[in-house]
């Protein structure tokens, strides 16, 4: 009896870790969008329509976890107007002989500008499927929210880091 039932705890805890696993990026995203962590980002369906003359220099990063075989280049860094809708493409390449899916995760330094920062168009979440040696360009479209300019705690904010990182896609 106490065999049986080591053996279903055991069973247990394994099918629990599969699940944790085959979750974690979509448990990631509803982590960040709950606490803010990570400087998650806001989602809008429309563009900007103020543009301000303050300036902000937006950084980009791209990294690949060991999971996955591919390179995954940032476009190069810009600088922009506060509310100006800007467009940039990231590239990403399946280095592999087989077809490999991917997602991605992102965030954004200094963690307090996330919410100012809001994304029209993103990769990030959503599985990416790549042929063998394919090539392919990501788009972000974003602006960062002209309100950014009444927040006393951002007024120090000058540069943006914008990061990926790619995971294989496990289902």
């Amino acid at each position: 009896m106490t065999n049986n039932r080591t053996a279903l705890s055991l069973s247990l805890i394994v099918l629990t870790m599969i699940i944790l696993v085959g979750f974690s990026v979509p448990l990631y995203d509803l982590f960040c969008r709950v606490t803010g962590y990570g400087g998650k980002t806001n989602i809008s369906e429309f563009q900007s329509s103020t543009i301000l003359e303050r300036d902000i220099s937006l950084k980009f990063n791209a990294d690949v976890n060991d999971s996955i075989n591919w390179s995954f280049k940032a476009p190069e860094n810009i600088k922009f107007k506060v509310g100006e809708n800007m467009l940039v493409k990231y590239k990403a390449q399946n280095l592999s002989n087989t077809p490999t899916t991917g997602t991605a995760t992102f965030n954004v330094l200094p963690e307090k500008v996330g919410p100012y920062f809001i994304k029209t168009q993103c990769f990030c979440f959503e599985k990416q499927t790549l042929n063998p040696g394919e090539i392919i360009d990501m788009p972000v479209v974003f602006y960062v929210d002209p309100a950014i300019s009444q927040d006393p705690t951002m007024k120090d904010v000058e540069e943006i880091t914008l990061s990926y990182t790619f995971f294989k896609y496990i289902d």
